[in-house]
């Protein structure tokens, strides 16, 4: 049975584990950012369509000790890598390494190369070229105290990249960060999500994807498997139609976003039209000092400004915080909100006593996922 390896960002593996067994596959272990299982080339196409939470999808081909660089070039080579690309067709290397006899990760990516290459010229007397953009055969080798491992990227681009966006530098919180956090707050799809300082809208459109069961790969279709030899192209086209099937066009919730800047509420309902759910947001330009209930019942899912998206000055982002607390308390009672907090130093203006405390990473920024029952 094939090995895979599917990554997520720090913090979201369980609620990763869970999505991936919901989706038919059999998880076999987690580190801190990553969940491995077994499947066969039909799930790994499924994972790679159907998955909110992963960031990308590797085949695990070989795991090796090797204690010099020659040791690690002949266990490299027991593996065949020309089975997976023609000799016409590109390849990259990307490598890292931790405590091991390379003491560079350029030197093991160059290694790795070299090894991929040489078997190229024995069969074909030619060798592939190395492409840093589109490349057909992605090798990842990880080094750690002189254990390797080495996969085959099935994702390309990563899969928070959902092709939405209008302009990806626009909002510091990636999709699968926001898929992750909604389930950690334990969202199904089947309530109503508010969001008073929405940015660009990811939460909302994430969430309004989900209820509406749009699997966010048929959204690209284009994936670096399908450049593979061994793709089985019946096998993904079967799992594209399963995918697309489950969607569902009437839903009885709503969604609701609001943000003081004109500009982001713009971005929001540009990306919500792209992505297909612009009938279920409705985004509004409201300061959060009036933000009141735009429905009986609901989810409050936010990721306020901590000093990245509107630069940093943390007595004005004080205000905005307590601004916050004061809306939900006087506002809200009975609802439950979730916040994601990056800066630390931020979160006592909120005044308010969290039921729930998650660890989450969003990119190098360690944040805390904060629950806050609201009576």
């Amino acid at each position: 049975m094939p090995k895979f390896v599917a990554t997520t960002s720090r913090g979201l593996v369980d609620v990763l584990e869970e999505e991936l067994k919901e989706l038919g596959v059999k998880v076999t272990d987690k580190g801190p950012s990553s969940v491995d299982f077994e499947g066969s080339w039909a799930a790994c196409y499924r994972i790679n369509l159907c998955s909110r939470i992963a960031s990308r999808i590797l085949y695990s081909v070989l795991d090796f000790t090797a204690y010099n660089q020659d040791e690690f070039y002949n266990n490299f080579k027991k593996h065949d890598f020309t089975k997976y690309i023609d000799v016409d067709q590109t390849m990259l290397v990307e490598a890292s390494v931790k405590n091991c006899c390379f003491k560079d990760q350029r030197l093991l990516a160059m290694k790795t190369k070299d090894a991929v290459v040489d078997q190229f010229w024995a069969k074909y007397d030619r060798r592939p070229d190395v492409d840093h953009e589109s490349a057909a055969l992605r090798v990842y080798v990880r080094g750690n105290k002189n254990n390797y491992n080495v996969s085959i990227d099935t994702t390309g681009e990563s899969l928070f990249k959902r092709g939405y966006r209008s302009d990806p530098r626009e909002a510091p919180l990636k999709e699968h960060i926001a898929a992750g956090i909604l389930a950690i707050a334990g969202y199904k799809g089947d309530i109503s999500v508010v969001d008073p300082m929405c940015g660009s809208g990811t939460i909302l459109i994430e969430a309004a994807l989900w209820a509406r069961q749009i699997a966010p790969g048929t959204m690209r279709k284009k994936f670096v498997c399908q450049k593979l030899k061994n793709f089985q192209a019946d096998a993904w086209d079967e799992e594209v139609n399963k995918a697309i099937e489950q969607e569902v066009t009437e839903l009885p919730v709503k969604f609701y976003g609001f943000d003081i800047n004109g500009r982001a509420v713009r971005a929001a309902k540009a990306n919500a039209k792209a992505a297909g759910v612009e009938d279920m947001i409705e985004f509004v330009r409201r300061d959060v000092v009036e933000f009141t209930p735009p429905c009986p019942r609901g989810l409050i899912v936010t990721n306020p400004p901590y000093g990245v998206r509107i630069g940093g000055d943390e007595y004005e982002l004080q205000d905005t915080y307590k601004n916050l607390a004061h809306s939900l308390k006087a506002n809200f009672k009975g609802w439950t909100a979730w916040i994601l907090a990056g800066n630390k130093e931020l979160t006592p203006a909120l005044r308010l006593k969290a039921s729930g405390r998650f660890q989450v990473f969003n990119g190098p920024i360690e944040c805390r996922f904060l629950k806050y029952e609201l009576k």
